[in-house]
């Protein structure tokens, strides 16, 4: 019989005793664009089969100590978009959770940890802020505003070189807001921002553009599936972060206040991979899966908390009917996305892929499927 010691969490978990970082809040940068901030997929990219869409997503994915694991990363994502062309399951973008520039998101990093790992990456790279995005150094000898690097690079108002990026091919994205929706023929993709502190903070301008972005995906059924990206995860069983109440708060309240559900929630921040199914029993037995995938290349993963650690509990009210249906928190990896239009609906297909947990990479395919889920919706 396993002790204690050897079994980890099968729920969320709460971190206790963890000071408020409140006080790192940072004022969001104008919007680039107008309300309600969408961007059309067709209008940088078009999409070939408006009956299917692939795309990737990873979150976490800088690194100040070595940039090993997230080129390896960059590499297998890039094998993908090989091995499937031509066949209509090659991914077309990459939609990145945030924290794509450690530690205070200075534009002097953008080169080493975001333009040079992928240059060799074909599609367009979409992104919400995570908190070292939005991070401000205050031992910089270069004074510089939250997100000024992450919306010179994202957020522009037409596609350029970017100065910092090195001379980099890959121009600047032109995405409308740090929250934005991204239209595509098959799903809307609402992508919100949560700053700087460790379980994040949404304003209430914010909340009420999440309240309209809602209804108007919801319109949009079951033509379009509705996918919900931020970077703090909601829930988690890691010892690092542990679950964000706040982000929880945020999240169901505005669903019960709206009575409007995505159909999934993604999103980083945790450096590991964690599937949650949350069931809604007021809802009729609805399924509403949040999926963390922050492992996308910083180097220190953070492993899913054992049940015999005091720090931790998982006996909270706001954790009832959420299981940890699956996690990796020993090896780095991505996403695959795939919507396919169907009689009645949409199916999404989330595929997360891992690798060998070294530095280098071997010839050929590295990348191992972990876990697979398909959502008809």
């Amino acid at each position: 019989m396993k002790s204690d010691f050897s079994k980890k969490f099968s729920k969320p978990v709460f971190k206790r005793d963890v000071p408020d970082d409140t006080f790192k809040y940072q004022p969001a940068p104008k919007p680039s664009g107008k309300y309600p901030y969408h961007l059309d997929l067709e209008s940088v990219d078009p999409v070939p089969d408006q009956n299917k869409l692939a795309f990737h997503m990873v979150g976490d994915t800088g690194s100040i100590r070595t940039p090993d694991f997230q080129k390896l990363v960059v590499g297998e994502m890039v094998k993908q978009f090989e091995a499937a062309e031509k066949t209509g399951y090659e991914p077309q973008f990459l939609f990145h959770l945030g924290d794509v520039v450690y530690n205070f998101g200075e534009a002097s990093e953008y080169q080493r940890q975001f333009f040079e790992p992928y240059r060799q990456y074909p599609g367009p790279i979409f992104a919400i802020p995570g908190n070292h995005d939005s991070d401000v150094n205050p031992d910089s000898r270069v004074r510089y505003n939250s997100l000024d690097a992450f919306t010179t690079v994202f957020c522009d108002t037409e596609r350029r070189t970017v100065s910092f990026s090195g001379n980099a091919e890959r121009k600047s994205m032109v995405q409308p807001n740090v929250y934005w929706t991204l239209l595509t023929p098959l799903a809307n993709i609402i992508g919100m921002y949560s700053n700087v502190p460790k379980f994040g903070v949404v304003t209430d301008e914010q909340r009420q553009w999440l309240i309209h972005e809602l209804k108007r995906a919801d319109s949009e059924r079951p033509g379009k599936a509705v996918i919900l990206c931020l970077h703090h995860s909601p829930y988690s069983a890691d010892i690092n972060h542990g679950s964000s109440m706040p982000m929880i708060e945020l999240l169901e309240c505005v669903f019960e206040e709206t009575g409007i559900y995505p159909d999934i929630v993604f999103s980083g921040h945790v450096h590991n991979y964690q599937r949650f199914s949350r069931h809604y029993k007021s809802r009729g037995g609805r399924v509403l899966p949040f999926i963390v995938a922050g492992s996308g290349g910083y180097d220190e993963l953070h492993p899913v908390a054992y049940t015999s650690d005091y720090r931790f509990t998982s006996d909270l009210p706001e954790f009832e009917g959420i299981n940890l249906e699956h996690s990796c928190d020993t090896k780095h990896g991505f996403l695959k996305v795939l919507l396919e239009r169907t009689v009645g609906g949409i199916t999404i297909t989330v595929e997360f892929y891992t690798l060998p947990h070294e530095r280098r990479a071997e010839p050929g395919r590295n990348a191992a499927l972990e876990d697979r889920l398909v959502l008809k919706v």
